[in-house]
């Protein structure tokens, strides 16, 4: 079905850039583009003419500000004339958010929205809220460096904590990526029924595996010969007299590729400058296998490359990139660059940590709850509640940023508080709960099913936390999903990317905080009285919303819910 100005989901960026639009007078969303030449950077600018509220006290009385050193700029009296105030009043349009107040404060042009409106449109329409605001072609292959092989595969025991913080992200870039529409792959391909893959299973991240007995030399051979006839090969007249010693024992002669040549020629900016020649090795013939092989199934015109490596490889992934480009590969590459992980005090591997987090969370289990911590269901609970603290714990800081952990063995992990994966976990829990709960009551004949939306009154929804969270939480969300594919179509063409992937766990815990405030405040089931029945059905469709939102969220994290904790 077609969406129409009336069917249409709202969004807060539609919503903005309408006002926007209003305030300078502008005839048309045509006087104003969704993105220019200079990026990303033009557009916020433009936005911060409006600021969208989000604080509790403030969304109290407005839902936009237009503050008043903007209206200065824009009005040489900085008075807004009565004919913006009314066309800002009748704004109308696909995703705009319905208007019902607009009116002149000692802060600035304030906007208030239809909320009744509002909140019967959107939990009416969930499903619209759940995913990306827009859906994307292409294919997008997602290198990690970390998993390809050295001397041997990488082990639990070897990788390292910043290792696996990138494996992390990779996992969680491909889940959202292919909710937008892309096709992804992972590379490497890691040994079937390894210790490595074993371990990313207990993660929950299901990595591309290859037979055993599948080796890469053919492939290799075809690199090898590639960079052997490319133009950046060097040719000075030593280059016949150099050789190295062979897999089999014998001289192979040197190969050196001019990577500082390649950068150059095809005119790729934010490489490293020092890039210079490059002695090809058998270490980056494999990484270069590894990787022809996994994109030979995507169209050439629409693949692009992440390779999303930490700080301390960068320079390394720069020349396996350049290298491989002069092997004629032609899908632009991109690097996700990630900060260190820290543990002042100490050294620890990727296993040693998972199994000191697993430890404390089930002794923190333990603690609360006795005995009955015990069998397989408590099991499966420690585990995803481990993978939760994990992730959370690594994916809360913007990828270019450092991580700090305290892996300290007598530090405990709270199942309460604003910690993080473990407070999300404990909230998405409370809803399993409260539902249960109301369909307990509902087979016992207390309460009546929840009529549909429409025969509703959502105008009983006053209390100042049940806007906040459909304001801030469910009607952003699927802009929230978009960015990852709107950064990278929009960040330029240099050699880094930040595809902000600290934004979910970040939203997450934002969104606990304010759910947990709301739920602790207010009580949903209440008594079952006829009279009181509208508004208790009006908050329930609330939080199945807010239900729903955590299980979406939490499945671009591979994140299961669980019904207790």
């Amino acid at each position: 079905m077609m969406e129409t100005a009336e069917t249409a989901p709202f969004r807060i960026g539609s919503t903005v850039r309408a006002l926007r639009c209003a305030l300078r007078r502008e005839t048309g969303h045509e006087a104003e583009p969704e993105h220019t030449d200079s990026g990303e950077r033009s557009t916020n600018e433009r936005d911060k003419l409006w600021f969208k509220e989000s604080s509790a006290k403030n969304l109290r009385s407005r839902d936009f500000l237009a503050p008043n050193t903007v209206l200065a700029t824009l009005y040489s009296d900085g008075q807004v004339p009565p004919a913006v105030l009314r066309r800002v009043l009748s704004l109308r349009g696909s995703g705009v958010l319905p208007l019902a107040g607009c009116d002149i404060t000692a802060e600035g042009l304030r906007v208030t929205v239809d909320h009744c409106t509002a909140f019967r449109r959107v939990l009416c329409g969930m499903n619209a809220y759940l995913r990306p605001a827009t859906q994307r072609q292409g294919c997008v292959l997602i290198n990690c460096p970390a998993l390809h092989a050295k001397q041997a595969p990488p082990t639990p025991d070897t990788l390292t904590l910043g290792q696996l913080r990138t494996v992390l992200i990779a996992d969680h870039l491909r889940a959202v990526l292919l909710r937008q529409g892309y096709s992804v792959s992972f590379c490497p391909a890691l040994p079937e029924e390894s210790d490595i893959i074993s371990f990313l299973q207990i993660l929950g991240i299901s990595w591309p595996a290859a037979s055993v007995s599948w080796t890469s030399e053919e492939r290799e051979e075809k690199m090898r010969n590639a960079l052997e006839n490319c133009s950046y090969r060097e040719t000075d007249g030593e280059r016949g007299k150099r050789a190295s010693k062979g897999e089999d024992g014998g001289m192979t002669e040197e190969v050196k590729i001019n990577l500082k040549r390649v950068m150059e020629d095809v005119e790729l900016q934010g490489y490293d400058p020092t890039l210079g020649t490059f002695t090809v090795q058998r270490e980056a013939l494999c990484h270069l296998a590894q990787l022809d092989t996994a994109i030979e199934d995507f169209p050439a015109s629409t693949a692009t490359v992440l390779h999303v490596t930490s700080c301390q490889d960068e320079f390394r992934q720069q020349q396996i990139a350049m290298l491989w480009r002069a092997t004629n590969a032609m899908a632009p590459q991109r690097l996700v660059v990630c900060g260190p992980v820290k543990t002042p005090g100490t050294q620890m591997s990727a296993a040693q940590y998972l199994q000191l987090r697993r430890a404390q969370m089930k002794e923190a289990s333990e603690m609360k709850y006795g005995e009955q911590v015990e069998g397989q269901t408590w099991d499966d609970i420690i585990r995803v509640m481990t993978c939760a603290t994990v992730r959370f714990e690594l994916l809360s800081t913007a990828h270019t940023s450092p991580v700090t952990l305290d892996v300290q063995r007598e530090v405990g992990v709270s199942t309460k508080g604003p910690r993080g994966g473990v407070f999300v976990m404990y909230n998405c829990a409370r809803l399993h709960t409260l539902f249960s709960s109301y369909e307990k009551g509902v087979e016992q004949g207390v309460y009546p099913e929840i009529p549909a939306g429409t025969e509703l009154d959502f105008s009983s929804l006053k209390e100042e936390g049940e806007w906040l969270l459909l304001f801030n939480y469910l009607i952003p969300f699927s802009e929230l999903l978009d960015q990852p594919g709107q950064t990278q179509e929009l960040d330029g063409a240099g050699a880094r990317v930040n595809l902000r992937t600290e934004q979910v766990c970040r939203f997450l815990v934002s969104l606990s905080k304010d759910f947990s405030s709301y739920y602790n405040r207010v009580h949903v089931l209440g008594e079952p009285l006829p009279h009181l029945f509208n508004q208790m059905f009006c908050r329930l469709l609330l939080l199945k919303a807010l239900r729903e939102l955590y299980h979406s969220a939490l499945d671009s994290l591979n994140l299961p819910p669980i019904p207790q904790l």
